[in-house]
């Protein structure tokens, strides 16, 4: 089996865009709507784990020595 072309965080958000706006027009037969929102969620899970694996980069920052630091990422209300 070939081994599947890594999508970026770009191109996923890009084609998620693209299939909200095909559903919001709702123009799609009932079918082409099911199988478009499955592969909408697909590409949302594919976001989220993707936002996910960065912010793990990022709560750990080097300091001057060298060693690692954990630090919480305050979010927003």
């Amino acid at each position: 089996m070939a081994k599947k072309e890594e999508v970026t965080f770009e191109q996923a958000m890009e084609e998620l865009e693209k299939i909200v706006e095909q559903l919001e027009e709702g123009d799609v037969p009932l079918e082409a709507a099911i199988t478009i929102y499955k592969q909408g969620m697909d590409l949302s899970k594919l976001c989220h784990q993707k936002l996910k694996t960065v912010e793990n980069q990022l709560t750990q920052i080097l300091k001057e020595d060298g060693e690692l630091d954990s630090f919480a990422v305050q979010e927003e209300e």
